[in-house]
């Protein structure tokens, strides 16, 4: 008997549901004061400058951080279209009455976030002081998304003299609340620098702002932790030791906090465009049929905080990058009620495609138009590199944004889809205003999934496009760029096929049998 198809035909969708999305915030303003790249290298290099005297008074307290009109849609608390309305500047105009929870997820203030961290630590690297775990601990319990199983894991504390001595003879890293020592970060091994107290640091932020968005996730999806099936994280962090840097795997590491008993994962990385493909990297499973629930998840990288901080406080104004993003979203087979993602129609920067501007726009945009027949102006949204303009714009590096829908406005130009002079009309009509935190994988179109879909099911938009853009350079291993873009679509209600018996088959081949007969006899 020869052998099937290893998949039934009626088995593979080119469609997948966006069943669920979650997006959080960390305001971690002493975080990034000690460990941000830019105040980190420079307090290594130096000791002191004038710009590391100058920066403390130059951070924002917590309550700036949730009246932050573009942090609020971030989180869902404010509409995309309510922000491009919002008064300008918007660091000049907060909002008043301002909510910590939005319709995604929330903004988790620094110290509940330490205590985050805590529990999220399985190696002991993180210890707080007994005081502040006391009191971080009951802060939590007034968390919409924190059960008791989870809660459990936060550690009693230590005494102070235990903390400091630490720090003063072990190499471990004061974590700081208030101006004041709460904690460290640990040392993972005496000599391999991969497991060095700042890695970890990094790592164990970036595994806890993981573990917020998946709990968010459970909560806006109605999902139970022990249905995901599987889970890729795509972060810019890197786990390892010495033998292996990047082995991973953050994506288990993360299922294992929240309780995803049943879920298996692995990490996929591509700089700024690693969660578009980590997207369709799952999306894909959900379609052959090989996992049912997929997560895709990203926490947020210490390193990026305060990474413009220099041009902030030189401008006299707030330093802006003190928040980790992060990030879950939940894809399973398409129900007919979801919003989809579709396979048969995705972009890709090619090896071939060349670094300027012009091809990645064109790979990234224009072919997947043209595998579904369509023109730029089908596309309601499109969605890439979508950075607060107030954060960049200061740094010299303009609105990034803006930049990427000129870009499509002009390549619809040449193709003769658009006139030169319509290029600020279609830039309003189909942009997006940005409103995420500079952290490469954070606000790479992916932050716009979760307003797309809300837009979708509402019947204010029928196909977004959202683009993943990537610096491979910055590795040096290639001068190489990437991307990837998927679309976003309301689902199509298949109608149902009518069953045909046998008898039925019978009367439609005596049908045609009949027909011959009589035009035989007619010959």
């Amino acid at each position: 008997m020869p052998a099937g198809p290893l998949f039934k035909e009626d088995s593979i969708s080119m469609k997948v549901a966006v069943k669920g999305t979650s997006y959080c915030l960390n305001h971690t303003p002493e975080m990034a004061l000690h460990y941000g790249n830019t105040p980190y290298v420079e307090r290594k290099g130096k000791g002191t400058s004038e710009f590391l005297s100058n920066l403390p008074s130059h951070l924002q307290a917590y309550e700036k951080a949730v009246s932050s009109a573009p942090n609020l849609a971030y989180i869902g608390a404010m509409a995309l279209d309510e922000l491009e309305n919002h008064p300008q500047p918007w660091l000049e105009n907060p909002v008043s009455q301002a909510n910590r929870y939005g319709s995604f997820g929330e903004i988790m203030p620094e110290d509940e976030f330490i205590g985050l961290m805590d529990i999220s630590d399985v190696f002991d690297i993180v210890w707080l002081e007994s005081g502040f775990a006391a009191s971080v601990k009951e802060k939590l319990q007034q968390s919409p998304v924190m059960s008791e199983a989870i809660l459990a894991r936060l550690e009693k504390g230590h005494p102070v003299e235990e903390i400091e001595k630490e720090i003063a003879e072990k190499d471990a890293l004061p974590l700081f609340f208030g101006g004041k020592t709460v904690g460290c970060s640990r040392k993972g091994h005496e000599v391999d620098e991969c497991l060095e107290a700042y890695v970890l640091l990094e790592n164990v932020a970036c595994k806890a702002g993981g573990v917020l968005a998946l709990l968010h996730l459970f909560r806006n999806a109605g999902l139970k932790p022990e249905e995901v099936d599987f889970v890729i994280e795509c972060s810019e962090e890197a786990a390892g030791d010495m033998n292996q840097r990047g082995g991973g795997n953050f994506a288990k590491a993360v299922a294992e906090i929240a309780g995803c008993t049943n879920a298996s994962g692995c990490d996929v990385r591509g700089f700024c465009a690693g969660p578009v493909n980590a997207v369709i990297a799952a999306a894909s499973q959900v379609a052959a049929g090989a996992r049912k629930n997929c997560v895709v998840l990203a926490g947020g990288a210490i390193p990026k905080l305060f990474m413009n901080s220099r041009d902030h406080v030189k401008k006299g104004m707030p330093a802006l990058e003190d928040c980790l993003g992060n990030f879950a979203l939940l894809l399973a087979p398409d129900d007919g009620t979801s919003p989809v993602i579709r396979l048969d129609a995705l972009g890709k920067h090619s090896v071939g495609a060349g670094s300027a501007p012009q091809a990645i726009t064109s790979a990234l945009v224009w072919e997947p138009l043209q595998k579904l027949g369509l023109g730029f102006d089908d596309v309601d949204k499109y969605a890439a590199e979508l950075q607060n303009p107030e954060i960049t714009l200061p740094a010299g590096a303009g609105d990034v944004p803006l930049a990427n829908f000129k870009m499509i406005g002009a390549l619809a130009v040449m193709k003769g889809q658009l006139e030169k002079a319509q290029i600020p009309d279609f830039v309003k009509a189909k942009g997006i205003p940005g409103f995420a935190h500079t952290q490469g994988h954070i606000p790479s179109g992916v932050p716009f999934v979760g307003h797309a879909c809300d837009w979708i099911r509402s019947g204010k938009i029928k196909r977004a496009l959202v683009i993943g853009k990537g610096s491979l350079f910055l590795a040096r291993m290639t001068n190489l760029a990437d991307g990837a873009s998927f679309f976003i679509e309301p689902p199509v209600e298949e109608k149902a096929s009518q069953a045909v018996s046998k008898e039925d088959i019978k009367r439609l081949l005596l049908e045609a049998l009949s027909e011959l007969a009589s035009t035989l006899r007619s010959e």
